[in-house]
């Protein structure tokens, strides 16, 4: 039990371990994750609908987005904004690592009779023969990658942008960093039945690493049957540091806001939202 306690309340270096795999293929936890994306009423998976719609009214404005424009939305999820981008007339094409949301977005555009192509994959492993007049990473998720991650995803994004073409995504700001307090929690059950139907004991490590503008959120589950970690990253930047990645793969920043509803940029806002081309 020692040796346990010593393994959970460790802290790893950044980004060694992860495991945003079994947040999207293990079918319970994918179940949730799902329910967390569909509540209108939280901001835990997916920003809440009237966020959306002035989203999409804003990239509606400032693309002119319709029938002709080539779309990609990476980590789409259940398709909230791939819907409603694909309503407007564009050529719409969803990619995300989860089955079960990918199940669902697939569900609605039959409903509204919508021809989204979702692909199911690993967005750093994706590859096609088209080309997007507007490639969209939102909610993000740009975070949740490691530095060899992100540069790798960039890559994909400048191989995949049509000439004249936009990247659109947003991140965490050092503001929000600020905001960020290490803490520790034990319990039973803590996140309801989030992690299993099964009965469960649970450790909750909350770490920040102030050299690197990063934190973890670390669960560690005990269930009857089996134990298992979940490592959730987020990286921090400024204007600076986002700057410097895109120009890594050949890609300039153009527009800055404070986020992907076109709100003005503001130094005090927790999120930085950009708009970025080939150089």
């Amino acid at each position: 039990m020692y040796e346990q306690l010593i393994h959970i309340n460790q802290r790893p270096f950044p980004f060694s371990i992860y495991t945003a795999d079994t947040l999207w293929t293990d079918p319970h936890i994918a179940q949730q994750m799902l329910k967390a994306h569909l509540n209108p009423n939280t901001d835990s998976a997916s920003r809440q609908p009237a966020f959306i719609e002035a989203s999409v009214d804003w990239l509606k404005q400032r693309f002119n987005i319709g029938p002709g424009t080539r779309l990609a939305d990476f980590g789409c999820g259940p398709g909230l904004y791939t819907t409603r981008l694909a309503q407007l007339g564009a050529e719409v094409t969803g990619i995300d690592f989860s089955a079960n949301s990918l199940r669902y977005a697939k569900e609605t555009a039959v409903s509204h009779h919508l021809p989204i192509d979702y692909i199911h994959s690993n967005y750093l492993e994706f590859q096609s023969d088209k080309r997007f007049d507007l490639i969209l990473l939102i909610y993000c998720d740009f975070c949740a990658l490691s530095l060899a991650q992100r540069q790798q995803l960039l890559d994909i994004f400048r191989e995949h942008l049509a000439d004249g073409g936009a990247i659109v995504l947003d991140v965490h700001s050092l503001v929000d960093f600020a905001r960020f307090e290490e803490s520790v929690s034990y319990g039973r059950r803590q996140y309801g039945d989030f992690w299993t139907d099964e009965d469960y004991f649970d450790f909750i490590n909350q770490f920040k690493y102030d050299a690197e503008r990063v934190t973890l959120d670390k669960y560690t589950i005990f269930t009857p049957t089996r134990t298992f970690e979940i490592y959730n990253w987020l990286q921090y930047f400024d204007r600076q540091s986002l700057a410097a990645e895109f120009a890594a793969s050949g890609l300039t920043v153009t527009d800055w806001y404070a986020n992907v509803a076109g709100e003005p940029f503001d130094p005090q806002s927790p999120t930085i939202a950009v708009v970025a081309q080939k150089l």
